[in-house]
């Protein structure tokens, strides 16, 4: 591959080297992010001889173009003039758009909320738990309902806490410095002194009584605050006595700025939305799960399906439900799973029929990320398809009412969170599963899709002898193991469609338990990124790994990880390659589930990957033949 004449390709694509604001790589792709992205041909792009696909995430641009990146980012640098920030001067770059208002917010909630879901989807499902233990005769005032009920309900009521964490992060400033001064806004005294409903001041100043348990949006607020509080701090603090003076400024002043302006602000704010979303459920029921049904899939494609995070919040923390997200939600991951099923049974393509079969069977269970990728996109109608079926199906979600109980990604594996206090309420989500299924597959069937023709129905293109392609034949089995212990699923279930579509080889992923990545065959090291989250290995029996630890985890920036390693270095099987630290990687909003690539897997006439059980290093996971 002529790497040169890639990146050379490539820079008119996007715009030239003026419209590149940043470049970066990771293992497998190049991550772009420009100053106008309208002068970017990602058509173009992906037809591009060198690259894999295009992936539009997290802000960035990203082109796929396989283990070789390192050599093709180089090559794109000379190209630039030597910098990955673009190559014009300040006076004849284009001045960069900053993030529109609306991006910035769902950006701020998407970091705050991430780290804070499963907390909620715990405490959520015990609620859901405990409806069905009182449906089966458990008494309401007895003492095991009351321990279960105040488990369920934590993470809601010190939802500040919570929350404190993530803002804190995406702040920059210091996450037990930010929980504290959330754990201050619900301290015993202050909450008596609400009850109590008596004057309070500081210093002369009055300040208003609010009971901050529950509420979200006035530590979000506050952290914002906190975060100057805390650069002024460090800036102005001898660092002779920073230790102590730069926590006390923080408290002294932020904590005071939250009870007195922010706090009280932030609890107008979260009454206004709850009633707002309120007043429109009292007079168009239909509308917002009708909304939500259709659109979801452009929410999940634009990145601001977080939008209406705090609104749901809110609502589950004030009346022990939500109607905003999940009834509609639900409808539109069963319609997106039902249009995709359809695409399975009427495509007459093997491998899409087969990609379709199971993404479909994914949305249907409440994750629709590799089907609307891998195939709604892509095909265009039946999208059109699981919009109208999302849309009927939220029609009757919103007319009967239909509340979710819990945070969880709707679909047939997540109606427990539909159980509570109403009996009916399971029954309209069945209905809402059974309606936005059909209308989503009736509607793709008979809009129809262009269905691609098969590899093998094609004329081939037989190539001069000069120029034939040599294709390395298999020769026997050759296998590698699993590369650090825990539970070993299928590529497709990976929250990204670069891994999930196998678009850079077969293979498996593992949830790790441990934080350790070792060798999975004796070889070479041919790859290791600066930001350690990856390691790319060419084995002794022809096979070529690549092992992936965690999703976007790039964006660390190596923080959290060591590289025991260097391109270049022999190893054999069972060697330690990396460490992590997982918690802190799952902390900061990352998943740490690890793909294991057998990227030269069309070397090869089959490859066995062990998926559905727990694996342990050493363990055969892998086998080509």
């Amino acid at each position: 591959m002529d790497y040169k004449k890639l990146a050379y390709d490539l820079l008119p694509l996007v715009g030239g080297v003026q419209n590149i604001s940043k470049l970066t790589h990771c293992a497998t792709r190049l991550r772009f992010e420009f100053h106008d992205r309208s002068k970017v041909d990602a058509k173009a792009i992906e037809k591009t001889p060198g690259v894999i696909s295009v992936v539009e995430k997290g802000g960035q641009f990203q082109v796929v173009v396989g283990n070789d990146v390192p050599v093709t980012y180089r090559a794109l640098i000379n190209e630039m003039g030597g910098t990955a920030t673009g190559g014009a001067s300040a006076a004849d770059a284009a001045p960069e758009k900053k993030p529109s208002i609306i991006n910035r917010i769902v950006s701020v909630i998407s970091t705050t909320f991430t780290p804070v879901i499963p907390a909620l989807i715990g405490g959520g499902m015990i609620k859901a738990v405990l409806s069905i233990l009182v449906l089966c005769g458990l008494s309401d005032t007895s003492s095991t309902y009351q321990i279960l009920n105040f488990v369920s309900d934590a993470a809601f009521y010190f939802m500040p806490v919570l929350l404190a964490y993530g803002a804190a992060i995406k702040f920059e400033c210091n996450p037990v410095l930010a929980m504290t001064l959330a754990c201050a806004l619900l301290h015993p005294t202050w909450t008596g002194m609400v009850s109590a409903g008596e004057g309070v001041d500081f210093f002369g100043i009055p300040v208003r009584l609010v009971d901050y348990s529950y509420s979200v949006i006035p530590i979000i607020l506050s952290i914002w605050i906190m975060s100057y509080v805390e650069r002024f701090a460090e800036k102005y603090t001898p660092s002779i006595i920073k230790f102590f003076l730069k926590p006390l400024i923080i408290l002294f002043i932020s904590a005071p700025i939250a009870l007195l302006i922010v706090g009280p602000f932030g609890a107008f704010l979260n009454t206004l939305i709850e009633m707002g979303a309120n007043a429109i459920n009292a007079r168009a029921s239909w509308l917002l799960p009708m909304l939500m049904g259709a659109f979801q899939p452009f929410l999940v494609l634009t990145g601001t399906a977080w939008a209406m995070t705090p609104i749901a919040t809110v609502q589950i923390s004030s009346l022990g439900y939500e109607i905003v997200n999940g009834p509609g939600m639900l409808a539109s991951n069963i319609a997106q799973g039902g249009a995709t099923l359809a695409v399975a049974c009427k495509s007459k393509n093997h491998q899409l029929r087969q990609l379709a079969a199971s993404s479909g069977f994914t949305a249907v269970m409440g994750i629709t990320e590799p089907c609307l990728y891998g195939v709604l996109l892509k095909l265009k109608k039946p999208l059109i398809a699981s919009m109208i079926g999302g849309g009927i199906g939220g029609i009757y979600a919103g007319l009967s009412g239909l509340v979710r109980y819990a945070f969880v990604s709707p679909g047939l594996a997540a109606l427990p969170a539909f159980i509570g206090a109403n009996p009916m309420n399971i029954v309209h989500a069945v209905i809402t599963c059974l309606i936005s299924f059909a209308a989503g597959f009736a509607a793709a069937w008979i809009m129809g899709f262009d269905d691609p023709a098969n590899e093998e129905d094609a004329a081939p293109e037989v190539p001069a002898a000069s120029e034939a392609p040599a294709v390395k034949a298999a020769s026997g089995e050759a296998f590698a193991v699993a590369p650090t212990a825990g539970a070993a699923i299928p590529l497709e279930e990976v929250n990204d469609a670069v891994f999930s579509q196998k678009i850079l080889g077969d293979g498996l992923a593992i949830q790790p338990a441990e934080d350790t990545i070792c060798a999975p065959l004796d070889g070479e090291i041919t790859s290791l990124p600066d930001s350690k989250h990856a390691v790319g290995l060419r084995g002794d029996n022809g096979m070529e790994i690549l092992i992936h630890v965690g999703i976007d985890t790039v964006n660390l920036q190596g923080k959290y990880y060591e590289a025991h390693v260097k391109v270049g270095d022999k190893v054999r099987t069972g060697d330690l390659l990396l460490t992590f630290d997982r918690a802190a990687i799952e902390a900061a909003g990352y998943e740490t589930v690890t793909p294991v690539l057998l990227t030269n897997t069309d070397d090869y006439q089959s490859v066995q990957a062990v998926t559905g059980q727990q694996v342990r290093p050493g363990d055969r996971v892998l086998t080509a033949l």
